[in-house]
């Protein structure tokens, strides 16, 4: 075993350690509050969905054990095994170097590479929701959305492949400069471009109907200061009984996207203090600070290809014998998370810190934090949400604070003002 497989190994084992444990520490939780529901959830959801939604918690944690042990196993396998320098060469024999045929190898070993995983999703969509109510989709529609999945990554994904590799050839060690404008730049037309042309594929998006609901939130724009170009609604009930909402796009594009499922579990009241705490994102500045700190993180990752693409001694330590930009995108898409995965408490902390501003702004608008209280309340009943997560497994994994948390800072900052 090289050192950098050694290296590889016990960052691979260091990952999957610490989300075992965070994992057994969060179920312990659960274990131990489901005895009896704790004071601080009382008027929340009844006994009765309290263990409902204990049980659902426990079985999704041990489920995602199996993903996780899995997915380590297959990246074990993939990366320590010389399958990968060995498909690449028997590649390269076949369909030469070019920039073209390295694309499409990429594109082939990442297809490949989520197969494993389908067995998987197909028994949480069918097994585990349909166990505890909430999927709505057909097995047809289910085989379909990954068809669709695939063939819009692969047009996607090859061309984009493609040009990255091209640029080596076309402007030698300054590539990856130009590599990371034109995918900040891609990421950018994605916010305008996605809700337009990929969303339609898999929903359908319609404008919200005129009625009193409409007239509501519209009013409230207004008195938040937003300027809203479109409130419009997704069936997403035609896959699942999860509701959400969302802000997308940006400048004169930017449109808020509700759940039909949303609308169907929400008074009008608590729609309205969800949707002031979506422009809160918006009128904080949410939104650029999300996509900077996406730049920071995509610059290094660019720089750190740029520099691993012209290290041989990156290649020959994981079995390939000559250097690759296009085995250096593989190779860091495959192991890069193993180090970033240690940084997703530090953005967690960022968005929390955000979700916190949002609601804040929706409860000055809405003048009364109640509303938005009542619409988290409601979704994580409906939603049989783990309220009381362990503060290591939600400090690590969760982007929102937690239902009492968010309570406790709306009505605390509230008697304050």
């Amino acid at each position: 075993m090289t050192l950098l497989e050694t290296v590889f190994v016990i960052a691979l084992a260091a990952k999957l350690l610490a989300e075992l444990v965070l994992d057994a520490l969060n179920r312990a939780q659960v274990a131990k509050n489901a005895k009896s529901m704790p004071p601080a959830l009382e008027g929340i959801m009844s006994e009765e969905k309290f263990q409902k939604a204990n049980e659902y918690t426990l079985v999704k944690s041990k489920f995602g054990t199996i993903g996780l042990l899995l997915d380590a196993a297959i990246l074990a396998v993939v990366i320590l095994s010389g399958v990968l320098p060995q498909a690449f060469e028997a590649w390269s024999s076949t369909f030469g170097d070019a920039s073209w045929s390295s694309a499409l190898f990429l594109v082939v070993v990442m297809m490949a590479l989520g197969l494993p995983g389908l067995p998987l999703e197909y028994w949480e969509q069918f097994k585990i929701e349909e166990r505890f109510g909430f999927n709505r989709s057909t097995k047809g529609l289910w085989i379909g959305d990954k068809i669709k999945g695939t063939l819009v990554g692969l047009v996607i994904g090859f061309p984009l492949l493609w040009l990255l590799i091209s640029l080596v050839g076309w402007l030698g060690d300054s590539w990856w400069i130009w590599g990371f404008g034109i995918m900040f730049g891609f990421q950018l037309v994605m916010m305008v471009l996605y809700p337009m042309l990929i969303i339609p594929l898999f929903n359908k998006l319609t404008p919200l109907e005129d009625g009193p609901l409409r007239s509501r939130l519209m009013a409230m724009s207004d008195k938040a200061g937003f300027k809203c170009n479109a409130i419009q609604v997704i069936d997403g009930s035609k896959r699942s009984a999860h509701s959400n909402a969302y802000f997308t796009g940006f400048g004169k594009f930017r449109r808020i996207v509700l759940y039909d499922t949303l609308i169907e579990q929400l008074g009008e009241d608590e729609i309205e203090a969800v949707l002031a705490h979506e422009i809160g994102h918006y009128k904080k500045g949410h939104i650029p600070k999300m996509i900077a700190s996406s730049a920071a993180m995509m610059f290094a990752g660019f720089w750190i290809i740029g520099y691993l693409a012209n290290n041989e001694a990156f290649f020959h330590g994981f079995g390939f014998e000559q250097t690759s930009i296009g085995i250096a995108f593989l190779l860091f898409g495959l192991v890069g998370g193993l180090f970033t995965f240690w940084m997703t408490p530090l953005f967690n902390i960022l968005s929390r810190k955000h979700e916190y501003e949002a609601d804040a702004f929706a409860r000055d608008v809405v003048g009364d934090w109640k509303p938005l209280s009542n619409a988290l309340r409601s979704l994580s009943e409906k939603n049989l949400s783990n309220l009381q997560p362990h503060p290591a497994y939600s400090g690590f994994h969760y982007s929102h604070p937690t239902l009492l948390e968010r309570e406790a800072a709306m009505a605390g900052e509230g008697a304050r003002s």
